[in-house]
């Protein structure tokens, strides 16, 4: 089991350390090798140019200039920019800006004479909406305020759109960025919009739950909107995932305030991406790098993943020290040209990292994806553009908050850069007073800047105005008595509260405390329980630790320990790879499978922080032979091994395991 996420450390001896040792001992080899795990047999080559066989079209609208109701910051650019990330995907886009009630009549009608013959009619409307008596109206520019009922008369019905969009044969994704603040205030009916019902083959996505609000974003796009954005180009992912990222992303952006909300009807599977995936962005970055020897790309690995697996790799190769973050005028060296286009640009595509596409455009101006890559960067804010937000969000987030577009940092590496993050946050907060999750990251620069006083405050500020990271850092703080009297009764309180709004690491932390009975009575099963509302919610964490309590005949969830580790994998921890292999490989519960097991094995090597290649160059490598062959064999159709496939581990393995883990993954069987 995983101990609970912390945000301020505390020393040896602590309740903390103490847990952390348990957490040791419960996962030693006996019950399981490692962590988490991904995805079982996939293709070992990145797919370069998706198929579709469907016909796609989308009506994308985005209202924000109105003549008398707030005007709103994001929608015109959220619209463009779903219609630009939706038309590299194959869809017909018809994208309207600013519409009146008779030009969103105009274009829906236009579009319907395409949904009818499509495979996936998608609509997207970011704007002004709300409900009334159970109904959920979308507010054109032009709607006035002058009475209720001529506003009324001005609105679009969104049940008559829907009666419509039957006549389309295909699956209808439907995504409402649209539940700001009712423009009839104290008169209307509840905030946001009302549940939908729905024939078959639709699928609702809310920026927010039924009857809530959900906020217009920091920078260019909606928090909603950006995490769409970040999370739809990922090769095969169904659109339920996709939607559990998106949900998780919101979730931390916002600190809690907001959480995405879908509801389906869908009969089959879709996937934005078709395909699979065979490796996280982290990794591709790395090995992108990697194969051109390229200190540009290098940097930007070093920036976006300042705790990722390949950072000593990434020191080595720029000869950085502990702590250095290397020259402010980044080196170029010859030969990077070697890099493949296409993979570098669904690097980028999948990463949005404004440098990643200027070094795609330096590199291949004329390539087939410059055209869109300029697009792109028309749409991802310069530097200083969402300074200093951004930089907050950079230096301060918290691991466990990690989005698309945010790693957190651990706290010993804030430590080093506490004075920047304070300032940055400092700012930020200025910027945006009203924004608890801004506060709360000031809290913690302020903990690494050993300002433990004001830290406090600022939590204590943060959870009173509902940031759930603010909840559960203040619970850790009286879990462990660090800065504030030791009690647990009151570190139960806030993670009862916190996982109670939706936050998966207090439903963590509060089941940690029931399976251990500490602070609280010991309650198995509602700890199960819990860590399957924080697996529904996206935790890796939460989801392998039922792996764990699964494979030890615990906890009963109607899943397989494997497959419980595969997707634990698939949501981000690269050591689960190691977890399902050792299932494969000593056939625990699970039917023997060399060849799956050493696939595992190979995506461990890849993606961990190279314990896994440690490992199995070890001489007493405690994996099977059948499975090493397995490996061998792998590597050698890969082109990394031309040694004997003869079982046996050890340092013969370990220059082709290096080989594959700098780059094993994009050369794959067709190069």
């Amino acid at each position: 089991m995983n101990p609970p996420a912390q945000d301020i450390p505390t020393g040896p001896g602590s309740a903390r350390d103490a847990a952390r040792r348990r957490a040791g001992a419960r996962a030693a080899r006996p019950v399981v090798r490692l962590l988490l795990a991904f995805l079982l047999a996939l293709p070992l080559v990145v797919p370069l140019r998706p198929a579709w066989a469907e016909m796609r079209v989308a009506l994308v609208i985005g209202n924000a200039d109105y003549a008398t109701v707030p005007v709103l910051e994001n929608p015109v650019n959220d619209a463009r920019d779903i219609s630009a990330v939706l038309e590299s995907l194959d869809f017909r886009v018809f994208l309207g800006e600013d519409l009146t009630r008779d030009g969103m009549r105009a274009l829906f009608a236009s579009f319907m004479e395409v949904a009818e013959r499509a495979d996936v009619a998608l609509v997207f409307y970011a704007g002004h909406g709300l409900q009334a008596g159970a109904r959920n109206f979308l507010v054109p520019t032009d709607a006035t305020l002058a009475d209720r009922a001529a506003f009324m008369a001005g609105l679009i019905p969104l049940d008559e759109m829907l009666v419509e969009l039957e006549r389309s044969p295909g699956l209808k994704l439907i995504f409402l960025d649209a539940c700001r603040d009712n423009p009839l205030g104290a008169d209307g009916d509840a905030d946001g919009l009302a549940r939908v019902g729905s024939a078959a083959d639709f699928l609702f996505a809310f920026a927010t739950q039924p009857d809530n609000v959900a906020y217009d974003g920091l920078g260019r796009n909606s928090f909603f909107t950006e995490a769409i954005l970040s999370r739809i180009h990922t090769p095969g992912q169904d659109i339920s995932e996709l939607m559990i990222g998106v949900r998780r992303d919101v979730l931390s952006a916002t600190g809690g305030r907001q959480i995405p909300w879908e509801n389906s009807s869908l009969t089959r599977q879709f996937r934005f991406v078709p395909g699979e995936e065979t490796v996280s962005p982290e990794t591709m970055l790395w090995q992108v790098a990697s194969r051109a020897q390229d200190p540009v790309l290098m940097h930007l690995y070093l920036e976006r993943f300042p705790q990722g697996a390949h950072i000593a790799d990434v020191r080595a190769f720029l000869q950085l020290g502990e702590g250095e973050v290397g020259d402010s005028v980044i080196r170029r060296l010859p030969g990077t040209g070697e890099i493949e286009a296409e993979r570098l640009w669904s690097l980028a595509q999948r990463t949005r990292m404004r440098p990643l596409v200027e070094r795609y455009l330096q590199l291949f101006p004329h390539g087939a994806n410059a055209a869109d890559a300029r697009r792109l960067l028309e749409a991802l804010p310069a530097g200083q553009d969402d300074a200093p937000v951004r930089q907050c969000e950079r230096l301060a987030t918290h691991p466990r908050d990690a989005t698309a577009n945010t790693a957190g940092v651990e706290f010993a590496v804030l430590v080093r850069s506490a004075a920047a993050a304070v300032a940055a946050c400092q700012r930020a907060v200025d910027a945006f007073p009203d924004v608890p999750h801004l506060i709360a990251l000031l809290a913690r620069a302020k903990a690494a800047a050993g300002e433990r006083d004001a830290a406090i405050a600022l939590y204590r500020r943060a959870a009173a105005a509902g940031d759930l990271r603010a909840m559960v850092s203040l619970g850790l703080l009286h879990e462990t008595g660090d800065g504030v009297p030791r009690d647990l009764d009151a570190a139960i309180r806030l993670y009862e509260q916190a996982a109670e709004a939706g936050s998966p690491d207090a439903a963590i932390n509060l089941a940690v405390a029931l399976f251990e009975g500490r602070g609280v009575e010991r309650d198995v099963a509602r700890a199960i329980g819990l860590f399957e509302r924080a697996s529904a919610a996206g935790s890796a964490i939460a989801t392998f630790n039922l792996g764990v309590l699964e494979d030890r005949g615990i906890a009963q969830t109607g899943r397989s320990a494997l497959d419980l580790f595969l997707r634990a994998a698939r949501e981000g921890e690269p050591n689960g790879y190691r977890a399902a292999a050792t299932l494969l490989d000593e056939g625990r519960g699970v039917p023997r499978d060399a060849a799956r097991a050493a696939e595992l094995l190979l995506r461990a090597v890849a993606a961990d922080d190279g314990r896994t290649l440690s490992e199995l160059v070890r001489p007493d490598s405690e994996w099977t032979a059948p499975t090493i062959r397995a490996l061998q064999g792998q590597l050698r159709a890969a082109g990394h091994y031309a040694g004997a496939i003869d079982g046996i581990a050890g340092p013969g393995l370990e220059a082709a395991l290096r080989g594959w883990r700098n780059g094993g993954f994009l050369i794959g069987a067709a190069n």
